[in-house]
């Protein structure tokens, strides 16, 4: 088993949900790069549950980097990040009784019941703290760049947010909320139909939406290095992440190529396209436009509905009713995550375009 991501920045997750700790090593950051720890707090801030649309389980999530950062300032070797687990609840969990469509079954036959099964063991979410921990660090690095990363939430069922209108403005405005819509009146409609659905012992899930303003035209390799690819390796990674698409996406089937493509245009001396249909990419290539895509996130396997399984240790059919603590919708805090991964993601490929100097230039 490797959880090991990236090429010339790398990140690799330890840890367990109801273990001791769990963290993050980020290696190939030079030295010399401000550590914000502050603002490596507000955004895991932004994941932790809160009210009646997510898990009881209340963690502080604070976080202790033992190595790689000196002084505030990176030293150029592997920084690890560490965070405590303290509110686990370990009993609520039945080692023998997989729950549908969560990772207990696969991760029963591949590690041979040796797998930790508390909470979902190393497939927990509660992953996702040190990744956005990670993540802060390059979200930083990009946004003193003049690269910045803001996704909403786009859909909860029926419910739709508006679209991205002024791409900066809005971009503030997401990273400004816990709960990211850009309608304030449709993210009220989302939370209470979240608690409704967490009422009737179900869950829900959404779409995520998100824009990457300021990347410079030329970064990225067409075919196995494209932007597409590399940052679909690094959002299919999030636990619950089932579907992603570019620009228009899946809409293209419905188009004809003279509407579908995006007109080239000279503005301000810079080269733009009239419309962004294709997402700020062509050819695995960013063309200097926003980057936009969209993420499908599942309802939280974990619901206290009566549900059909198996009884692993007598091979029989079963059923199981939860108890403890589990989200009713996991969208709106794996938004902070997809950020996260989407600046390591684009981190890395920056370094493969200008080297890793460039980043403290």
């Amino acid at each position: 088993m490797k959880s090991v991501i990236g090429k010339n920045i790398t990140l690799s997750l330890y840890g367990e949900s109801h273990g001791t700790a769990i963290g993050a090593v980020v290696d190939g950051l030079p030295a010399g790069i401000k550590v914000n720890t502050d603002f490596m707090q507000q955004q895991l801030d932004k994941r932790k549950p809160k009210g009646k649309i997510s898990t009881q389980r209340r963690e502080a999530d604070d976080f202790v980097i033992t190595s790689g950062v000196f002084g505030g300032f990176s030293t150029g070797t592997p920084i690890h990040i560490m965070i405590e687990n303290k509110n686990q609840k370990s009993s609520d969990y039945q080692p023998k009784l997989p729950r549908p469509s969560h990772a207990d079954y696969a991760a029963h036959i591949k590690y041979g019941g040796f797998e930790d099964y508390r909470g979902g063991g190393h497939f927990s979410g509660r992953l996702t703290a040190p990744i956005v921990a990670a993540g802060a660090i390059a979200t930083d690095i990009l946004r003193n760049k003049g690269i910045t990363i803001g996704t909403h939430i786009k859909k909860c069922q029926h419910l739709t947010d508006r679209e991205f209108n002024n791409f900066a403005e809005d971009i503030e405005i997401c990273n400004s909320k816990y709960f990211a819509t850009l309608d304030d009146t449709v993210g009220e409609d989302m939370q209470q139909h979240i608690e409704n659905i967490g009422a009737e012992c179900d869950s829900v899930g959404g779409i995520l939406e998100t824009c990457v303003l300021g990347l410079p035209a030329g970064v990225g390799e067409p075919y196995f290095n494209s932007i597409e690819s590399v940052l679909s390796h690094w959002l299919f990674s999030i636990g619950g992440v089932k579907g992603i698409e570019f620009g228009l996406g899946f809409g293209f089937a419905d188009c004809l190529g003279s509407k579908a493509n995006d007109a080239f245009a000279v503005c301000d001396g810079k080269v733009v396209t009239k419309t962004n249909n294709n997402g700020g990419i062509n050819g695995g290539i960013s063309n200097g436009m926003p980057v936009i895509f969209r993420v499908a996130v599942k309802p939280t396997p974990s619901i206290f509905k009566e549900q059909d399984t198996v009884n692993l240790a007598a091979m029989e059919n079963a059923k199981l009713t939860l108890t403890g603590r589990h989200d009713p919708a996991i969208f709106h805090r794996a938004r902070v995550v997809v950020d996260s991964m989407t600046a390591l993601a684009l981190l890395d490929l920056l370094v493969q375009r200008y080297g890793e100097r460039w980043l403290c230039g």
